[in-house]
């Protein structure tokens, strides 16, 4: 296990996981990595860790470069167990070592670990730490996305370490963006869709701080490193965090029992087809949650559509909307529909949730008895297109 140097005297000596599928029901079909990184300077110092059952793997990549028990300083940027689970195999090893996170990241890792022989320093926003030729700053990111999470950037290597920043769940031969572009973004936005969303005020402010920065390498926790298309990933997170959207996206999310809500769906995504959109449909019944949000997050115009069960929608939408309300995305133009049998309205509650949202929701829910009929086709394909109106 070899690590990979990524500037004179600093290396990745992280770990990847090929086999990953699922993080905290979001779909990985790619894997992931948990990254750290080395820098041999005259404080030997260890950028955060990695996922617990990976500790042998990580400290064979450090052993490849330095004996562990030299290291002088470990930085955490973020307390959650996929960066910090080796670390207490770490500060066993580097018995004279000195860990720095912030207030919140001590409280943190005292709740997950016994950390009574660690010799922490907390540090805060504009706190420095010079190793040697380089130094160290320390830039907090409260709830970016935990109340621990903070940056450490390099100045003089122009080098910033963002943990979950800027990261994706996705295992690559490749450690850096030279090549894949579509690939990685596309899991970049995953990965903030179904992570960061919530949190776009801080990470506003977060960019608002990167942009006075002098940056040529961004090395975050997960994923590749980016020093090839920092600028596309840099636009990318202004769009996201501000939920901005692409004028012209659109997807259909549903669920259906006997296909008439699904016949249902395909009539709005041809509605919408005709006024110019590029519309996905995104089945429930195929598709996990997460992969649904990956298409919501730069659509303009979601459509959410269920049949009635038990006097409420399916479990499949049940399921999607409880996620999507932890998610709080805005800025969305929204549209509800599906068929019932004997009872109606449970469509009403994807309706409330949106509007919770602040959805702007400009036509009422259309329902279908039983099974669609040209007339009632012909209603819904007009309502949908008063939806792009």
């Amino acid at each position: 296990m070899q690590a990979v140097e990524i500037k004179k005297g600093i290396y990745w000596v992280g770990v990847k996981d090929w086999n990953l599928r699922e993080f905290h029901g979001y779909t990985t079909s790619r894997g992931s990595t948990y990254n750290a990184y080395l820098i041999i300077d005259d404080k030997i110092t260890l950028i955060d860790g990695v996922k617990a059952p990976f500790t042998d793997l990580f400290m064979q990549r450090v052993a490849s470069v330095i004996d562990p028990q030299k290291i002088d300083v470990v930085v955490c940027n973020h307390v959650e167990m996929d960066h910090s689970g080796a670390l207490p195999a770490i500060m066993r090893k580097a018995k004279n070592a000195t860990l720095y996170c912030p207030a919140a990241g001590e409280r943190g890792l005292s709740m997950h670990y016994d950390t009574k022989n660690w010799k922490i320093r907390t540090v805060k926003t504009g706190d420095t730490l010079n190793i040697g030729k380089h130094t160290l700053t320390f830039v907090q990111m409260p709830m970016v996305h935990w109340p621990d999470s903070m940056l450490t950037y390099v100045a003089d290597e122009k080098l910033l370490f963002p943990n979950d920043g800027f990261g994706q769940h996705y295992a690559s031969d490749s450690l850096f963006d030279d090549d894949r572009l579509d690939i990685i973004l596309d899991e970049a936005k995953k990965y903030y869709g179904n992570i960061v969303w919530p949190y776009g005020a801080q990470v506003q402010k977060v960019l608002e701080t990167a942009a006075t920065l002098d940056i040529e390498m961004i090395a975050p926790s997960h994923g590749v490193i980016w020093r090839k298309h920092i600028p596309e990933i840099i636009e990318k997170y202004k769009l996201w965090s501000s939920y901005g959207h692409v004028a012209d996206k659109a997807v259909v999310v549903y669920d259906s029992m006997w296909g008439s809500t699904e016949q249902m769906a395909r009539e709005v995504a041809a509605a919408w087809g005709e006024k110019g959109l590029k519309v996905t449909l995104c089945s429930l019944k195929y598709s996990n949650v997460s992969d649904a949000i990956n298409d919501i997050v730069e659509a303009k115009y979601v459509a959410l559509g269920s049949p009635t069960l038990n006097s409420g929608i399916l479990p499949t939408m049940g399921a999607f909307l409880t996620y999507l309300k932890g998610l709080a995305p805005k800025n969305k133009v929204g549209f509800c529909f599906g068929s019932y049998g004997w009872k109606k309205d449970a469509q009403n509650e994807m309706q409330d949730i949106l509007s919770k949202l602040g959805w702007n929701l400009p036509e009422p829910i259309v329902t279908i008895n039983w099974r669609p009929t040209d007339e009632g086709l012909k209603a819904l394909h007009e309502a949908a297109a008063n939806v792009v109106k």
